[in-house]
């Protein structure tokens, strides 16, 4: 068995015939780039060709990406018509995605939006900020809101409306709340894993076929500070939950 598509079997957060949607690890890339490294794209074609018995090919389209040190939801399209249709919900902003992100300075105010300019630096992979568009720049929005804060942390929960490259490590580094491990945006120390504390945490969709309402959650990495924030998100949903019986 080529690659750990066991492993992957079991961070399948949803599964159809037309889509699948897995919890990426930090350190695993989408799909192949530059470093040769296997992709999750082709354990997952793996898995889909054991399980269904599939002869040749399996198609398996990308229709967003995470990076590399960025762990949660991404989704895939098991079939052309698949991948256009959500090519589209995408590109007309119908797909809702919320991130959490760990900082080690809370923005101010708390809670609020983000708009500003990326402009993307294909040599350097990165995106510098500016507050008026420039010369290939593209707009970035985003509204974030405190959720929990430790002594040394704050829990952010993004809802992301544009999906820029490192739109939001670039946007929260420019107000001074990089993301905890990302060196790349100026947090002063890495993870000792290369990842860093930002995870995409949900996505909500109309299926591109049946129209239903999709809602599909991923869970944090497990580390002793994703533990600690997870911990608290499900105390705090407990006591809404029995403050409404």
């Amino acid at each position: 068995m080529k690659g750990n598509n066991t492993d992957i079997s079991r961070r399948i957060l949803y599964e159809d015939n037309h889509l699948l949607i897995v919890n990426k690890l930090p350190s695993e890339i989408v799909q192949g780039d530059q470093t040769g490294d296997r992709p999750m794209s082709e354990d997952l074609k793996d898995y889909l060709k054991e399980k269904y018995h599939k002869p040749g090919e399996v198609f398996l389209g990308v229709v967003h990406r995470l990076d590399r040190p960025v762990s949660g939801v991404v989704v895939f399209a098991r079939t052309s018509k698949g991948l256009a249709r959500m090519n589209a919900l995408v590109r007309d902003r119908q797909m809702k995605k919320i991130y959490w992100a760990v900082v080690g300075k809370c923005p101010d105010p708390a809670s609020g939006s983000l708009s500003h300019h990326l402009y993307r630096n294909q040599e350097q992979n990165r995106s510098y900020v500016y507050e008026h568009a420039v010369k290939d720049s593209r707009p970035a929005l985003l509204e974030y809101s405190l959720m929990f804060q430790s002594d040394r942390y704050f829990l952010l929960e993004i809802n992301l409306i544009t999906g820029r490259h490192h739109q939001i490590r670039a946007q929260l580094a420019a107000t001074g709340s990089p993301v905890r491990g990302d060196l790349k945006y100026g947090y002063p120390r890495s993870n000792p894993d290369g990842s860093i504390h930002l995870h995409a945490r949900s996505v909500s969709f109309d299926h591109p076929v049946s129209h239903k309402e999709i809602l599909v959650e991923a869970a944090p990495p497990e580390d002793a500070l994703w533990d600690h924030f997870y911990h608290l998100y499900h105390e705090s949903h407990e006591q809404q939950r029995k403050s409404h019986h």
